[in-house]
C-alpha cells in the first residue's frame, strides 16, 4: 500500500499500545507530590483510550484503564474492523511499560501476533538509540524553536516568534515584569508542557493583578498550570486579529523505516486558551494555502528529524498572525490527538467512500458523573439523532465519566462542517441537560 498508510502499518491491522503515562513521564518535571503524580496518570490513562485509534484498524489494544467491550463492539461495527483483542486495566496505578515488565505472558503475545506494533511515542523501554534521542531533544519547545529559526528563511509564509531562554525562574519574572512594563503579552511555556499543561498567555495586566511576576509565576505553580520546577521560556505573543479565519492548525507527517518523509494532513485544532480540545480535518477544513504552507515547513523539519534517526509519527503546530503567516510552536514527536482523527477519516473514506470530514472532541463535560452502562445508553439514544444530521457518532474516551468532573471523549464524522457544527451542539447540549436530570432524581 502505498502513502503514509503503506509507511506507517502497511495497510494491516495492527497492535495498539496506549503508553501515554510512560511517554509523558520522560518529561514530567521534578517536585510533583503524590497527589498531583496520581492525577497526571489518571488523566493520562484516559487519554490512552485513544488509543484506539492509534492505526486505521486495531487487531489487539493494550489500555492501561479498565473499559467495557460495548466500546469496542460500537467502534468495530461503525468502521468495519475485525475482531479486535483488548487486553484493559493492566497498568491502573503505574505505566505500561511497567505492567507489561510484570506480565511476560502479555509481553510475549504482543510480539509473537503477527502484527505491526504502534505505540502513542517512544521511549526508553522500547530501547536507545538515535530515534530516542531525536525525541528527547526535539520534544523541547526550545529546542524546536531553534529548529524552526534555522529553517524558516527557505520559507515564505512562515514567522517564528522570539524567545527568550532566562537563567532561573527569578530572572525569568524579572524579565515577565520588564515585558509587563512595557506593554507586551507574553507566552510563558515549559520546555515540556503536554497538551495545554505547561503553557500560559499573560497579558501585562495578569502581572499588576497579581502583584508582580514572581506571585504569579507562584499562583500559576498552585494552580497546577505551570511544573513547580524547571526552566522556563518566555515567547513574543503571535497576535491573530480580530477577524482569524484560523488560529490554531497542526501539519502531521510521519518517518517511515527508511527514512523517508510521507505527508499525512492539515487539521484545524480547537484550543481553549492553550489547551489542546480536539480537531478537525478533511476537505476543506484548513485554507488551502495555509495547508500548503504548513506542510512545506513540516515536511522539512521531518527531514531534519529523519537525518537525525527519527523515525515514526510527528506533527507540527501553528498559530496565526495578523497578515494570515504562520508561526511553528512546537514539534510533537509521537502520535498525537489530531492523529486519531487522520486514522479515522482514512478507515471511513475506505469502508464508506470518500469525503469525509472527521473532528475529534477530547473532553466534552457530562452534565452528571455515569457508569459504563448509564453512558454508553445516553451516547447510544444521541446515536440515531446525530445520524439525522448525516453524522457518525464515535465514541473514543469512555473512562472518565466518573471522574470528579466527568467528561467523555467522541469523534464526529459527517460530509461538511455545518453537520458536525450541528451534532456538536445537539451533544453539548445532551450532556449538559444531564445535570438537571440527575437532580431531579435526587
Amino acid at each position: 500500500m502505498d502513502g503514509w498508510v503503506g509507511a506507517w502499518t502497511g495497510g494491516r491491522a495492527a497492535v495498539h499500545i496506549g503508553n501515554v503515562a510512560d511517554f509523558n513521564a520522560q518529561f514530567t518535571a521534578p517536585g510533583l507530590d503524590t497527589a498531583q503524580r496520581d492525577r497526571r496518570l489518571r488523566q493520562a490513562h484516559h487519554y490512552a483510550c485513544l488509543a484506539v485509534g492509534y492505526s486505521p484498524e486495531p487487531a489487539l489494544l493494550v489500555l492501561p484503564a479498565e473499559v467495557d467491550r460495548a466500546w469496542t463492539d460500537w467502534l468495530a461495527r461503525e468502521l468495519e474492523w475485525g475482531p479486535v483483542e483488548v487486553h484493559d486495566g493492566v497498568a491502573a496505578d503505574r505505566t505500561v511499560a511497567a505492567a507489561l515488565a510484570e506480565r511476560p505472558a502479555l509481553a510475549a503475545r504482543i510480539a509473537d501476533s503477527g502484527h505491526p506494533v504502534v505505540r502513542w511515542g517512544r521511549t526508553a523501554a522500547d530501547g536507545d538509540g538515535p530515534e530516542l534521542a531525536a525525541v528527547l531533544r526535539y520534544e523541547s519547545k526550545a529546542a524546536a524553536h531553534e529548529l524552526f529559526t534555522a529553517l524558516a528563511p527557505g520559507h515564505p509564509g512562515i514567522t517564528v516568534p522570539a524567545q527568550e531562554r532566562p537563567d532561573g525562574r527569578r530572572r525569568a519574572a524579572r524579565r515577565l515584569t520588564l515585558r509587563a512594563t512595557r506593554g507586551l503579552t507574553t507566552v510563558l511555556k515549559s520546555p515540556h508542557g503536554v497538551g495545554g499543561y505547561g503553557t500560559v498567555v499573560v497579558e501585562p495586566a495578569d502581572v499588576f493583578a497579581a502583584g508582580g511576576a514572581g506571585v504569579l509565576l507562584r499562583r500559576l505553580v498552585r494552580s497546577e498550570i505551570m511544573p513547580p520546577q524547571g526552566p522556563l521560556l518566555l515567547e513574543e505573543y503571535v497576535d491573530p486579529g480580530p477577524a482569524a479565519r484560523l488560529r490554531d492548525l497542526t501539519y502531521d507527517a510521519l518517518v517511515g523505516p527508511d527514512g523517508t518523509v510521507h505527508p499525512v494532513g492539515a487539521a484545524a485544532m480547537e484550543v481553549a486558551g492553550t489547551r489542546y480540545q480536539g480537531a478537525t480535518t478533511g476537505p476543506g477544513t484548513v485554507p488551502r494555502a495555509a495547508a500548503e504552507t504548513a506542510r512545506d515547513f513540516a515536511l522539512a523539519v521531518g527531514e531534519r528529524l529523519a537525518a537525525e534517526g527519527y523515525r515514526g509519527w510527528y506533527d507540527v503546530d501553528f498559530v496565526t498572525d495578523r497578515r494570515r503567516r504562520l508561526a511553528p510552536t512546537e514539534i510533537n514527536l509521537r502520535l498525537t490527538g489530531p492523529a486519531v482523527a487522520f486514522m479515522l477519516r482514512e478507515r471511513l473514506d475506505r469502508v464508506r467512500g470518500p469525503g469525509h470530514l472527521v473532528r475529534t472532541l477530547d473532553a466534552m463535560p457530562l452534565g452528571a458523573r455515569l457508569g459504563p452502562e448509564a453512558l454508553y445508553d445516553h451516547l447510544d439514544r444521541l446515536r440515531p439523532r446525530c445520524a439525522r444530521l448525516g453524522v457518525t457518532l464515535l465514541p473514543l474516551i469512555p473512562t472518565a465519566a466518573r471522574d470528579p468532573q466527568p467528561f467523555v471523549g467522541l469523534a464526529l464524522a459527517g460530509p461538511d462542517a455545518e453537520a458536525l457544527d450541528a451534532a456538536q451542539a445537539l451533544l453539548a447540549a445532551a450532556n449538559h441537560a444531564l445535570t438537571g436530570m440527575f437532580e431531579a432524581l435526587r
